[in-house]
């Protein structure tokens, strides 16, 4: 008896077998996925912006004209809003911004009409200008006061040896001083010397004269250390020992460091001869708290 299927069979030859190469195929890696396949895409850049610009900085909302963000090419503002890079928004469609607001309006009032804040911002808006890459607002800044008058001083501080090495073990010292003790304020020493002009009344136009005059083998008989914390000098500018005074004191208060000091005599160590040292020497009182 012969059974019949219900399907033909049929014999395979062999040009109807699968190559190896064939085999191959159908094992290699998918190909790479399609934008449409990966699933939703990044905005498409160029990003579009409204001639109107909704902004949120930090928490703090703005709204400007576009022409404004982009007034000056180099800065960082018309770089965002070129069109070249995408800027995130807040839930009210705003365009958002990371960074603290408080001073970006004094920023959008230069873009829009030059206009400079008053004394007591700029140097916040200066740092803003800076972050911001605003060349022009940070020349007109750099041009008036506080700003100015900082040019000046850290180009005398420039002439000023190890200066903020100086001012760094200041601190260190009263800070050592103060755990130490357990105290709220520690006291140390500063020696502040001017050599090559003796204008404070501190210090010996005589004993200064002779540097001029004595050799190099005589000099080092004259060189020495003062028996100091930390010594300042010397230097050469029309800025004298109390202008420096000044300096070390605003430096620390920066810091959040209130500092006092006086005057407690002169060094008075004997060099050669009759010749002494007259270097003034402070007595700097540190306050922690």
């Amino acid at each position: 008896m012969v059974v019949v299927t219900g399907q033909n069979q049929v014999s395979a030859t062999p040009d109807d077998a699968m190559s190896s190469s064939d085999a191959e195929d159908d094992f290699q890696e998918p190909a790479t996925p399609t934008a449409t396949q990966a699933g939703p895409a990044l905005p498409l850049l160029p990003q579009q912006f409204p001639e109107v610009v909704p902004l949120n900085v930090g928490g703090m909302f703005f709204t400007t004209r576009l022409s404004t963000l982009r007034r000056y090419e180099d800065t960082m503002l018309a770089a965002m809003f070129s069109g070249r890079h995408y800027i995130p928004t807040d839930a009210e469609g705003r365009y958002f911004i990371d960074r603290d607001g408080t001073y970006f309006g004094d920023i959008l009032n230069f873009l829009r009409s030059g206009d400079l804040p008053p004394r007591e911002r700029v140097r916040s808006v200066y740092k803003e200008a800076q972050y911001y890459s605003i060349g022009p607002l940070l020349d007109n800044l750099e041009d008036i006061q506080p700003l100015k008058g900082e040019k000046v001083r850290q180009a005398f501080l420039g002439l000023m040896p190890y200066y903020k090495d100086h001012l760094e073990r200041i601190i260190e010292i009263a800070k050592l001083r103060a755990v130490q003790r357990k105290a709220r304020f520690a006291k140390l020493k500063v020696c502040v010397f001017k050599e090559e002009m003796p204008i404070t009344p501190y210090e010996c136009p005589h004993f200064n004269s002779l540097r001029f005059e004595r050799s190099e083998s005589e000099a080092k008989l004259f060189e020495h250390h003062c028996e100091v914390d930390v010594s300042f000098g010397p230097w050469e500018a029309v800025a004298d020992v109390y202008d420096l005074l000044h300096c070390i004191v605003t430096d620390l208060a920066a810091r959040g460091i209130s500092a006092d000091h006086q005057c407690i005599g002169v060094c008075d160590k004997h060099l050669i001869n009759h010749y002494y040292c007259k270097r003034p020497i402070y007595e700097f009182k540190i306050t922690w708290w």
